[in-house]
């Protein structure tokens, strides 16, 4: 997942398989409904993205998902909550065949999400942002109808993304992952900077960009939910906890109940993932029993700042049988 740089900073490892899914003809694999399947994990933020990208625009029918278990070792994340530890559709245990399928002797990291070409059982790429991009405007043909659009202004959304990615989705993990005093101390600032940033934002706006939910907010989202549960403590981001953010922590609690966003969570997994699997921050592999999750279904008063959440849309519906999450509370 990650190397050392010599300063004991955190370096995200490159995609290893970081190819597109195209209706314009300009990639190798078009889009195709019930070709692929995106395997993903509840614990993973990454993954998060693309799972809540493909509820918002109703994709359910055309990409089914699989998901993997939170935990995993060093052969790859792994079907570890299906019947037999076998993932029902790909046949296989560790999502890891699916990278060798694709590239024999494969030898980079085994990340999720991954888009899997089911016939051939190979890894079509793990390219989340490019998954996430393509799903809400190559596979707009396939949409569900009053989909929304997540890329209403790209350039806004890049931009502001861009300061997201860097100090907050992966500052969190520079944070936890850093081997120096000095490189943890850049990141940590680094992040809380940008989150006091993002909170003078949203003081006075529902969303991040224009008046309706965007992938902007999505990739802001996946960390804020992961916060207290995970980085907070486990990660050594505690300046404050996303509770005592009030900006922040009404702005996460407004997506949480929002659908597509909050039916994706399993809070249990989350923990189970980065208490359980990151031996060498944790390696007592004890997992923490709080915090009190209720707390996402108190009022949050967001209304007041107006918005329309799916533009000229609709909310989806329910999420699948089999994709259903624990309710909180």
């Amino acid at each position: 997942m990650a190397s050392d740089d010599g300063t004991g900073e955190f370096v995200r490892d490159p995609l290893g398989v970081a190819e597109r899914i195209t209706a314009d003809g300009s990639s190798p694999w078009p889009v195709e409904a019930g070709r692929y399947r995106l395997v993903g994990a509840r614990a993973c933020p990454w993954a998060n993205r693309v799972i809540i990208t493909r509820r918002l625009l109703g994709l359910e029918d055309v990409i089914s998902l699989g998901i993997a278990g939170p935990l995993h070792d060093e052969r790859s994340w792994r079907f570890h909550l299906d019947p037999g530890d076998v993932d029902p559709v790909l046949g296989i245990e560790y999502l890891r065949a699916a990278y060798e399928k694709a590239i024999p002797g494969y030898d980079e990291g085994v990340t999720v999400p991954a888009m899997v070409e089911v016939s051939s059982g190979k890894v079509v790429t793990n390219d989340y942002a490019a998954l996430e991009r393509d799903l809400a405007t190559q596979w707009r043909a396939l949409h569900r109808d009053g989909a929304p659009d997540l890329w209403p202004d790209p350039d806004a959304i890049e931009r502001i993304g861009e300061g997201i990615f860097h100090d907050v989705n992966n500052g969190v993990y520079k944070c936890g992952f850093a081997s120096s005093q000095a490189a943890y101390e850049r990141a940590y600032w680094a992040l809380w900077a940008r989150l006091d940033e993002l909170s003078e934002h949203l003081a006075t706006r529902r969303y991040l960009v224009g008046d309706t939910i965007t992938q902007a907010d999505i990739r802001l989202w996946v960390t804020l939910v992961r916060f207290d549960a995970a980085y907070h403590g486990h990660f050594k981001c505690n300046r404050q906890k996303l509770t005592e953010l009030p900006v922040l922590w009404a702005y996460a609690r407004d997506l949480f109940g929002t659908p597509g966003f909050g039916d994706t969570i399993d809070i249990d997994q989350i923990k189970q993932h980065y208490y359980g699997v990151h031996t060498s921050i944790n390696p007592t592999g004890v997992v923490p029993l709080g915090p009190d999750t209720a707390d996402w279904l108190v009022p949050h008063g967001r209304e007041e700042l107006g918005g329309r959440p799916f533009g000229d849309g609709t909310p989806p519906g329910p999420p699948p049988a089999g994709e259903r999450v624990p309710a909180i509370g």
